[in-house]
């Protein structure tokens, strides 16, 4: 049976001890000077930040520059350094995102900061003051103590993986003590906790210290005053994004300003949104018929799969079933002709894909292409996933760059890429797809995660929410997006019923995740599959039917609210 599986990467970690450090000089590249003031035997050397050494093999590259004796390091110091090629993990976790405070003392600063998204795994975090190390801890949290009363401090963090690369820095935090001059502390990071069309809701921390109350800013602008720690912002414009930080005061001034916070109104036009779109596959799974399954759901579009290589760079249906006049063919030929529309996806977890035979972006776009005028779809679905694609950068470059040659080329077809997630977001495949779309400029309108097979447990729900929150944040941080932009550029394509993980998901939980969806402004929903949305209750896991007790095609029914 052909199902989508996320692949469960198992990569080793770098083994470093003093037994196996080489007790030769190393090859230096970079700027490296050997301090000349010690015996030949004793020759300390100053590693500058950026410069590489090689050791039995491994390059390694320094990450904060030091001085230190020859053929000590970077094993015995693995915080110094990262290993940049021949052994370990070479690639770096993703950044912390959201550095924040949570409180402030006269001496203190707590802060917090959402984890690092990486597929092999984040051991711990380092927490810089300036440009100092001053901890590493295996949480998201730490209050810095021994501090100036009344003193601003910048901290950054750089997460750390089983092979000590370190990840970009996050943001950077200005923060204070509480003042010595009688004034609060700083309140905690506020966090939106409802909106309507004309309004967002806050709530946050209080401070230290005498409070009398609290003052919202947006930017420099006063919004709100009130005594407690939450406050609602009315009289705003429909589906706009404003972004907020809190300072408490009393009789002695202002306290330092808060983390900051963005939230958008509701009432976003939908016009960007998608039809709800299944699934369909005709290449087994006993395909049923579009036109019954629209007359008994209401469904107006179907995901067909998938288009795959029939050898080079010629596509086919499933890679064997031409793309005129086949069954394939005449499944789209009755969904249109009932008002209905189609997207057409390319690829999958399995089969001949056209990204690694397709020699160049502008082959790859002219397969494509031939799909586009055989069928005419609204929208194209480019379903990345696995070694060949997903995790082949070069394949991987080679796909956007075919898309922007697609979208170019058809203006008016939709571009969408689906890949994989973990519980909290894509992981670093996913993180780089996103990041490498923006720097090549191409025009994706929707990214798609599968919140599927990825250790969602017994709460589908919301670890579905955490995955997709996740995804948010990445297309945030890569295109400069606000909350309402970003969800405007996501879907969501499930799998109904079991997962090959054995996860459940039933269909009050895919409502609950449609509801979510539609709240939160996304504009594509999918689920895999149509084949598989009829019941067989304790069937496990088959390519005809949920597994679960249901009717017939009620995942389907719930999906056309879309």
């Amino acid at each position: 049976m052909r199902f989508r599986r996320m692949a469960t990467a198992v990569l080793a970690a770098l083994a470093m001890s003093v037994a196996g450090v080489s007790a030769t000089t190393p090859v230096a590249y970079g700027a490296s000077t050997t301090m000349a003031a010690y015996p030949a035997w004793q020759a300390w050397t100053a590693y500058s930040t950026g410069s590489r050494v090689t050791y039995n093999g491994v390059d390694y590259e320094c990450v904060q520059g030091h001085t230190s004796l020859p053929g000590w390091e970077p094993p015995v110091v693995p915080a110094l350094w990262k290993v940049v090629s021949g052994g370990g993990d070479p690639t770096p976790p993703t950044a912390p995102g959201n550095l924040r405070t949570t409180g402030s003392t006269t001496s203190s600063i707590s802060l917090a900061w959402n984890a690092s998204t990486d597929n092999v795994g984040v051991t711990g975090y380092n927490v810089y003051r300036g440009g100092s190390l001053v901890t590493t801890v295996t949480g998201t949290t730490y209050t810095d103590g021994n501090l100036a009363a009344g003193t601003s401090y910048a901290y950054t963090v750089r997460a750390k993986d089983a092979a000590n690369n370190l990840s970009d820095p996050s943001n950077t935090l200005n923060a204070s003590t509480q003042g010595g001059n009688g004034t609060p502390g700083t309140p905690g990071t506020p966090t939106v906790t409802g909106g309507t069309n004309a309004s967002i809701s806050l709530s946050w921390s209080a401070s230290s210290g005498t409070v009398t109350g609290y003052r919202v800013y947006e930017g420099g602008t006063q919004v709100a005053q009130v005594t407690g720690t939450s406050a609602t912002i009315s009289g705003l414009s429909a589906c706009s994004s404003h972004t907020y930080t809190v300072k408490a005061y009393n009789a002695n001034g202002e306290s330092a300003a808060s983390g900051s916070v963005t939230g958008s109104t509701t009432g976003c036009t939908t016009g960007g949104r998608l039809a709800g779109a299944p699934y369909l596959y005709m290449g087994w799974g006993d395909p049923p018929n579009a036109g019954t399954v629209m007359d008994a759901t209401g469904i107006k579009s179907f995901t067909m799969a998938f288009i795959l290589s029939s050898g080079g760079c010629t596509p086919a249906w499933d890679g064997q079933r031409q793309l005129a006049g086949g069954v394939d063919a005449q499944a789209i030929s009755t969904i249109k002709s009932k008002g209905g529309s189609v997207q057409i996806s390319f690829g999958g977890w399995q089969g001949n894909k056209l990204g690694p035979n397709c020699s160049t972006p502008a082959a790859f776009a002219g397969a494509v292409q031939q799909v586009i005028n055989a069928v005419g779809p609204a929208v194209v679905d480019f379903d990345i996933e696995n070694t060949d694609e997903f995790e082949n950068y070069t394949v991987q470059d080679r796909i956007l760059n075919g898309l922007k040659i697609v979208k170019q080329n058809n203006p008016n077809v939709k571009v969408v890429v689906t890949f994989g997630t973990t519980t909290t977001g894509p992981n670093s495949h996913g993180v780089r797809l996103i990041n490498q779309a923006k720097a090549l400029g191409v025009d994706i309108d929707n990214y798609t995660i599968m919140p599927f097979d990825f250790g969602g447990g017994a709460n589908m729900y919301q670890n579905t929410v955490n995955a997709a929150e996740g995804l948010k944040n990445a297309l945030k941080s890569a295109n400069g997006w606000t909350d309402a932009q970003a969800y405007a550029h996501m879907g969501i394509s499930g799998m109904n019923g079991l997962s090959d993980q054995q996860e459940l998901t039933s269909v009050a939980t895919w409502t609950q995740i449609r509801d979510w969806a539609l709240s939160k402004g996304l504009t594509r929903l999918a689920f895999w599959s149509v084949n598989r949305d009829r019941p067989c209750p304790g069937g496990g896991v088959a390519e005809n039917c949920s597994g679960i007790s249901q009717q017939n095609w009620e995942f389907t029914k719930v999906t056309a609210g879309f």
